[in-house]
């Protein structure tokens, strides 16, 4: 079985919602890194002296690979990343191995055969 890893940068705001659509997707489960820092096309504003930093999760999905389109767009459009502009990306990465995840394997084939 083949993996992909999905990154996404998310406003802290939306994470449950796209966690949520994500698991609906075929996510078997998630990674969330807290307080993480960004930033875009234009640099962060200031007051007084002070960063206004917008509070961003990082979310970690090591998927199987035919899900793994399904669910990057399901996120996108759940997360609004393409209508609004900072509200988070998305990336996937190829896995070339992957341990710890054999308990899933079983419940990801049953699901993968009846996609395919």
């Amino acid at each position: 079985m083949r993996f992909k890893l999905i990154v996404a940068f998310v406003d802290d705001d939306c994470t449950d919602k796209v966690l949520d659509a994500a698991r609906v997707a075929g996510a078997t489960g998630a990674t969330v890194i807290n307080h993480a820092r960004g930033e875009g096309l234009e640099k962060k504003k200031t007051f007084m002296g002070l960063t206004l930093d917008v509070q961003r999760d990082v979310i970690l999905w090591l998927v199987e690979e035919h899900m793994s389109r399904n669910i990057l767009e399901t996120i996108s459009n759940v997360g609004e990343f393409d209508t609004n502009s900072g509200k988070g990306i998305a990336i996937q990465i190829d896995v070339e191995d992957a341990v710890g995840v054999a308990h899933q394997v079983q419940k990801l084939s049953k699901d993968i055969e009846d996609q395919i």
